[in-house]
């Protein structure tokens, strides 16, 4: 006998009654914004369905049936850095002879290798490399806006900008305008790992703290900078202190409205002084989505990163809260020095199927998240609709 119309939400609802979050649905289904407490009482819900179904009624009054993809190119331009994280497999200090620096000719090769994909977004991070002066972050800039003008080149982490600043000796706020003029468009999430004064001193005690951390991100947003966040878990941080880390990056986000999406980043420890912990699971893949929907109402997108948990894994995600899938990529370093056995690129197509198989409609967009390309809908949108 097929079921009817309310005999789906009654199973879900009876779960969330036997898990105790029956308030929070209530709450998710009003839209009121959920406090600390309830993020402690998702974090310890065991039923990751149960979590699936709020998330994703979050996901579905934002985005509707969409997934956003895009089509970026990925550019690590030196490997060599000063900050030691525990956590980090990419890096290599500065005496070592596997590293290197992509000088701003290397850059444009880099460019001008994927000129056949029609990429609207070029990203590049990298280590925090000393010896670079202020001139070659302008420069490697330029030297991918004059080889594709029509990028939107979205670089440098908060730790990145720091250092910037520093080699460049004036106020940030200069050193905005300056990025902005050689052409950055927007700034990638990565460098807050855990927002956690006590996970910073164990395993990243040289990059910027939580807080400094907050305070560049919030004046990159007021000099007209979006940003994305991201939140590295899997390690050693405690559910609280995600939920802390969701929490704050959500009060910035009230105050500046400059984040773009954020994104939760599985943890790899191959290769890294953390080897000996366990990779993360796909239950806790779904969860930290889900949660992090459903904590962060402010923010209109929850990217799953492809990369980190694989394509399966995101396509699952796209029922628990994620609305973007990121893109095609062209060649992640990062997480490969780890230990990821993911593909180092996926094609357009490939996203798309991904993307259909789990049941939602692809959307292209660029990398503010204007539509570039999604197939005729019941609604009539066509090619070219800007969202």
């Amino acid at each position: 006998m097929a079921p009817t119309p309310h005999s789906v939400p009654s199973v879900f609802e009876a779960a969330l009654d036997r898990a105790g979050l029956s308030s929070i649905y209530r709450k998710v289904l009003d839209g009121t914004r959920l406090t600390g407490d309830d993020g402690l009482k998702l974090a310890e819900c065991q039923d990751v369905n149960a979590l699936g179904y709020m998330a994703n009624l979050v996901r579905e009054r934002k985005s509707g049936n969409l997934c956003y993809f895009v089509r970026n190119q990925h550019i690590n331009y030196t490997n060599i850095c000063n900050k030691d994280c525990s956590f980090c497999a990419f890096y290599v200090r500065a005496k070592d002879p596997a590293g290197y620096v992509l000088w701003p000719e290397d850059v444009r090769k880099r460019v001008l290798e994927q000129m056949e994909e029609p990429v609207t977004e070029i990203h590049m991070v990298a280590g925090i490399n000393p010896r670079l002066p202020y001139e070659y972050y302008l420069d490697i800039v330029r030297a991918v806006k004059e080889t594709r003008p029509a990028v939107t080149v979205k670089a440098f982490t908060m730790i990145e900008l720091a250092e910037i600043a520093r080699v460049a000796r004036k106020p940030r706020e200069e050193v905005f305008a300056e990025l902005k003029a050689a052409g950055l468009g927007s700034l990638p999430g990565g460098g807050a790992e855990v927002l956690s004064d006590r996970v910073h001193r164990e395993i990243f005690p040289l990059k910027l703290t939580p807080a400094e951390w907050l305070d560049w991100a919030r004046a990159a947003h007021l000099a007209g900078l979006r940003s994305n966040a991201t939140m590295l878990y899997g390690h050693i941080e405690t559910a609280a202190e995600r939920i802390e880390h969701l929490l704050k990056l959500r009060e910035l986000q009230d105050e500046t409205k400059g984040f773009l999406t954020f994104i939760p980043l599985a943890f790899h420890p191959e290769n890294t002084e953390m080897a000996q912990l366990p990779a993360t699971s796909g239950l806790l893949d779904l969860k930290q989505i889900a949660i992090s929907r459903l904590m962060l109402d402010n923010f209109e997108h929850v990217k799953s990163f492809w990369i980190m948990v694989t394509p399966p894994v995101s396509q699952l995600t796209l029922w628990y809260g994620a609305d973007d899938i990121d893109g095609t990529i062209l060649r992640e370093e990062i997480t490969h020095a780890a230990g990821a056995r993911t593909p180092q690129a996926l094609t357009r197509n490939e996203l798309v199927d991904l993307v259909k198989e789990a049941g939602r409609e692809p959307v292209e967009r660029d990398p503010l998240y204007r539509i570039i390309w999604r197939e005729a809908a019941h609604d009539g949108a066509r090619e070219g609709a800007v969202a």
